[in-house]
């Protein structure tokens, strides 16, 4: 007999997070983490804004004379386009809006990086990633059975950024991470590190078919140490240093520029709607909406009782699964029946390949250490 879910009396957490802790009052190692870690480091106001200034103003210096001062990693969801709008509009900075196709995107999230980029006057450059070699390293990782099979994608984003920015001399790049959003991360065996180069390999050597010749790579040492303290790229987050409410800036960005809503963070990507949505929750009974209300729920954007009520129903729209699923395997290559034995095969874990785990963890305490990171646990 399973033993009954846990749930935190403060946010939506659980113990389907195998690592989560509670106190004596039921509330969970995330909350307290972030009312006792992040929460006092963490400043909007205008002494907030002061300091986001004066990276802009050291942003705007490096870009004289140049057609562009930063890029901005643009998806088309909802932190990367209010990152756009606020860049442009309030900070006075002249991006190159950075697009990476990995094939998956939605006509919403097309249409929503046209009509921002057009409407702003900016310029957007979009790299594509050789489709063939994306789609094998994707089926490696359904065939390798573990939840975080969006690695791919993911790393991908962060790799050919970080190679764009090295390759032309780019000292900024700006992202729409954010801690009014974010600040319960999803935990690691929900999923894992997507640069993890190791364990990406490895699986990729185990169950992948066509050589990684095009596909972009990075591992954490090249990014968070090489790029960063030897070649100088800086990773600036805007959206942590203005006040920044989901809803408003949703509703800022259908009126000013016809933007359109997702029905839920991180769906501009097709699969990722799928993954997320469907597949985590089925396969794995990881709903990765427990986080996102749970940041919105400690930065006062959702009450507790609106987050269980919203959780009362599958992440997934039942009607148009079905589709979905044909969608996956038919772009894929694959059979609905293959499909659906990678959904019934045995579950596995990121411990049951090679990794990099440990050079992560003493990353993530360093950074911490040194209050360069503020975000939750991992």
């Amino acid at each position: 007999m399973k033993n009954p879910i846990q749930v935190c009396t403060n946010c939506v957490m659980d113990t389907t997070d195998t690592q989560i802790v509670f106190d004596d009052k039921g509330v969970c190692d995330h909350c307290n983490n972030y009312y006792n870690k992040t929460l006092p480091a963490w400043d909007t106001s205008e002494k907030g804004f002061k300091e986001l200034m004066q990276q802009v103003e050291e942003i705007k210096a490096f870009g004289k004379g140049k057609d562009f001062d930063c890029i901005i990693g643009m998806s088309g969801g909802i932190d990367s386009s209010y990152l756009t709008y606020i860049a442009k509009e309030k900070l006075g900075l002249r991006p190159l809006v950075f697009h990476v196709d990995a094939g998956w995107n939605s006509q919403q999230a097309v249409n929503n990086i046209e009509k921002l980029v057009d409407k702003l006057g900016l310029d957007l450059y979009t790299e594509v990633i050789d489709w063939e070699e994306m789609r094998d390293l994707q089926l490696a990782f359904f065939k390798a059975g573990v939840p975080h099979i969006d690695t791919p994608q993911d790393h991908a984003f962060f790799a050919t950024m970080y190679n764009f920015a090295e390759k032309h001399n780019i000292k900024y790049i700006l992202t729409g991470s954010n801690l009014s959003t974010e600040c319960v991360r999803n935990p690691v065996e929900w999923m894992y590190y997507q640069t993890d180069l190791f364990q990406l390999k490895d699986i990729h050597t185990k169950f992948g078919k066509k050589p990684l010749i095009n596909f972009p790579l990075t591992n954490i040492l090249r990014h968070k140490v090489y790029l960063r303290y030897f070649k100088g790229i800086k990773v600036v987050t805007p959206l942590n240093y203005v006040p920044y409410d989901k809803e408003e800036s949703m509703q800022l960005l259908v009126d000013k520029f016809g933007w359109q809503r997702y029905a839920q963070k991180h769906f501009e990507s097709r699969f990722t709607k799928f993954y997320e949505g469907y597949w985590l929750p089925k396969k794995f009974g990881y709903d990765t909406r427990k986080v996102q209300y749970s940041s919105l729920i400690l930065t006062n954007q959702m009450t507790r009782e609106e987050a269980v009520e919203k959780l009362k129903k599958p992440a997934f729209d039942e009607e148009s699964i079905a589709q979905d699923f044909e969608y996956v395997a038919t772009k894929l290559g694959i059979s609905v029946e293959e499909l659906q034995g990678y959904m019934d095969a045995p579950n596995k874990s990121y411990k049951d390949y090679k990794s990099q785990e440990n050079i992560f963890k003493i990353g993530a305490k360093i950074l911490k250490f040194l209050g360069i990171e503020k975000a939750g646990k991992r």
